[in-house]
């Protein structure tokens, strides 16, 4: 259920017939699963279960319909690798009718401190190739993103290796209060307007994560 302080009059520029597409991304596969490269789908997933909808095999991805406090959405894992996202969305757009602006992509960023939360309504990729290839499909920027803080590893490890890593056992344990925020993150954009997202999630906040 929303949240009470969340429970607004939703704003007039996303009016419930206009569908939300939220895409989740990662890669496919157990090995895959609890990595941090795969935070997004993770939050997707939660909410899922959260607002009862079930997701289902369906082309490109696995996908579920549904309305929250009257808003019709899509939920979508893509089960292409994350730097083919952007064929997973491409689909999605296409077969739901809607423009780049109704899609809101949850993804792991680098340059977050572990657990932060960002709303942004655009902006560049930061050599994320999952957003990259989704640029690339839409030929625009111009798509809402819900950034999850996963941090930068120390030096000497590459950053390609770290994101295909698993979280700690104590950072998996203190993720499901960022999984938690998240999914109320997407419903305040699912319900509002992205400035008011903005404005109630973007706060500094410490990381949940515990020092390691």
């Amino acid at each position: 259920m929303l949240p009470t302080h969340l429970r607004l009059q939703p704003h007039p520029v996303n009016p419930p017939n206009n569908p939300r597409v939220i895409v989740g991304l990662g890669n496919p596969g157990v090995e895959y699963a609890i990595t941090r490269h795969n935070v997004g789908q993770r939050v997707v997933a939660q909410a899922a279960v959260a607002w009862s909808i079930p997701l289902h095999f369906n082309g490109l991805t696995q996908r579920g319909v549904g309305r929250l406090y009257g808003h019709s959405i899509v939920l979508a894992l893509p089960v292409t690798f994350m730097n083919m996202s952007g064929e997973a969305v491409e689909e999605l757009v296409t077969t739901h009718d809607v423009q780049a602006r109704d899609v809101i992509v949850v993804h792991d960023d680098l340059d977050l401190p572990n657990g932060c939360l960002r709303i942004r309504p655009g902006g560049g990729t930061g050599g994320h190739k999952g957003l990259q290839s989704i640029v690339m499909a839409l030929g625009t920027e111009s798509f809402v993103r819900l950034k999850i803080g996963i941090g930068r590893p120390v030096p000497e490890v590459d950053p390609a290796d770290f994101v295909l890593s698993p979280f700690t056992p104590a950072e998996w344990t203190d993720l499901q209060h960022v999984l938690t925020r998240a999914v109320e993150g997407l419903a305040c954009l699912v319900t509002h307007d992205v400035q008011t997202a903005m404005n109630r999630f973007n706060r500094r906040l410490r990381s949940p994560f515990r020092s390691s």
